[in-house]
């Protein structure tokens, strides 16, 4: 990794050439370096295997420009970025300026690069040093103890003793990886000549486990900042996931109460919830709740915040790839949308549109506070904070606050109905605005009755075919306890917990498969 010294010098004396060119009316300059460290794992008690395969590293560093060019007689001025990987130096700056100029266009929406939004920075020194300089050996050590939590979960399962086979009869798995995410970056522009430096560490671990012969599959989860926090704990879970939910059975189609697994909620809010409160989403009317800003979108007891500064938690940063404080943000409180995911470009736009208030249901002007623009991020390539992006708008640590104490009170709550663990290829049909999706359940599921977990389901079986506003108008309950739950290829954390809800349209689905196989 590049020494943040290196990056805020260069992001100093970017600037200071920028401001000298004639034709340059404003300028903003992000300097980035990011190491992404992959552990891929993969164990099978009946093919050989590593165990831990593939540990590998990429790193990138580079120099990004944004410049707002001087308009010249009977001309409008013109917005242009540029970028340059792996040169820090004046020809790096020279080329993104070229790039820049050459690409300038005149956006008539745009008002003007970042400026001070009033509010404080609340988040320094909260990176770990040691994954900064992480050594090849504690990468590959940390594949290690993800395989090794769930081999002692499979080795003291008393569901898989009982079966009385070998593990090369059982046909165990454990796969997925481990990734760390090294970020750096350093900010400056005319608007805001003093440089800001942030660093960020962030430890993932996304594990499947299966019994195959049994058809189980489970699911675990982590995240974390600090190597010395980080326990393996995802191969545990997916391991005892795996050995309880051998033996699923298929359940007909129908309207089902459910329990929503922290997987399922983390997908349904990354796809449909959080693309809809994006204030670039509002502003091309493209959301399920247009217009409906300070109105109910959800039941009372559904609240949700992004924290982008929260010390501790896995998502959080110090300052925007704007150059500006993260912080909290209200999105939903009580069920009434009171907030939404901003940047700099969009909160400034959203206030000169005259089709704002049927957008929004607001005058923007009055609602500002809702506008905040803490969102402004540059990720992209499945992870890290990246020199040759403009920024988009972007989640943190996403948090729902519960007051139901346990799974065992939730489950109670349902009754009789389905406890939704794990879903994927969840995405909108008929466009996000319609708020239609539908997404299959793969694993991690179970019948409810009498309020207690009963039989597995079997994986690939069901699945969903709903509306998003009718799922979030009908929570019944929500758990204190939440845990990170990942995104795929995403910096965001879902700080996930379980939820109950009134109804579910579930569809059975690949009966054929019962008699191919």
């Amino acid at each position: 990794m590049r020494p943040l010294s290196e990056l805020e010098r260069a992001a100093r004396e970017a600037l200071a050439f920028l401001m000298a060119q004639e034709d340059v009316e404003e300028a903003e300059v992000f300097v980035s370096c990011n190491g992404i460290l992959h552990a891929r794992l993969n164990y099978t008690s009946h093919i050989p295997s590593n165990g831990v395969e593939e540990p590998k590293s990429i790193e990138n560093f580079g120099i990004g420009v944004q410049a707002v060019f001087r308009a010249g007689e009977g001309e409008v001025r013109r917005v242009g970025f540029g970028s340059e990987p792996s040169d820090l130096g004046p020809e790096g700056v020279r080329s993104a300026l070229e790039k820049a100029r050459r690409g300038a266009v005149a956006d008539p929406e745009f008002v003007s690069l970042p400026r001070p939004t009033g509010e404080e920075r609340r988040l320094r020194d909260y990176h770990d040093p040691r994954v900064m300089d992480l050594a090849d050996a504690d990468l590959v050590d940390a594949g290690w103890r993800v395989v090794r939590a769930g081999l002692r979960a499979f080795r003291s399962a008393e569901a898989l003793a009982a079966l009385g086979r070998s593990p090369e009869e059982l046909a165990l798995i454990l796969g997925g990886d481990v990734t760390l995410l090294q970020e750096r970056v350093a900010f400056c522009s005319s608007a805001m000549p003093e440089v800001q430096t942030d660093e960020s560490t962030l430890i993932m671990s996304f594990i499947t486990a299966m019994v195959e012969s049994e058809g189980g599959k489970g699911s675990g989860y982590d995240a974390t900042t600090h190597l010395e926090r980080f326990t393996g704990e995802a191969g545990r879970e997916a391991a005892e996931n795996a050995v309880r939910a051998m033996g699923g059975v298929r359940v007909p189609g129908g309207t089902y109460r459910v329990v929503l697994g922290r997987q399922a909620v983390m997908d349904i809010l990354e796809n449909l919830v959080l693309p809809g409160l994006s204030l670039g989403t509002f502003y091309a009317a493209a959301t399920p709740f247009v217009g409906q800003l300070g109105k109910q979108v959800a039941s009372p007891r559904f609240t949700l915040v992004d924290d982008g500064a929260a010390p501790g938690l896995a998502g959080s940063k110090g300052i925007t790839c704007e150059g500006l404080p993260t912080g909290r943000t209200e999105l939903i409180r009580d069920g009434v949308l009171v907030g939404l995911l901003c940047n700099w470009y969009e909160s400034q736009r959203i206030l000169r549109d005259p089709r704002a208030r049927e957008k929004l249901g607001v005058d923007p002007q009055e609602w500002r506070h809702a506008l905040v623009p803490r969102n402004g991020f540059r990720f992209a390539r499945g992870g890290g904070r990246h020199f040759d992006a403009q920024p988009g708008i972007y989640p943190t640590n996403v948090l729902i606050p519960g007051d139901v104490e346990s799974r065992e009170d939730l489950l109670r709550l349902v009754g009789d109905g389905l406890y939704i663990g794990r879903i994927w290829y969840t995405y909108p049909v008929n466009g996000l605005r319609a708020g239609d999706f539908t997404a299959t359940v793969i694993g991690d599921s179970f019948v409810i009755r009498d309020g207690r977990l009963a039989e597995p389901i079997k994986p690939n079986t069901l699945r969903i075919n709903d509306n998003v506003r009718r799922v979030l108008q009908g929570v019944l309950g929500v758990t204190r306890q939440a845990r990170p739950t990942l995104v795929w290829a995403a910096d965001e954390i879902v700080y996930a917990p379980e939820i109950a809800v009134e109804s579910l349209e579930l569809q059975s689905i690949a009966e054929y498969m019962e008699s191919a196989y």
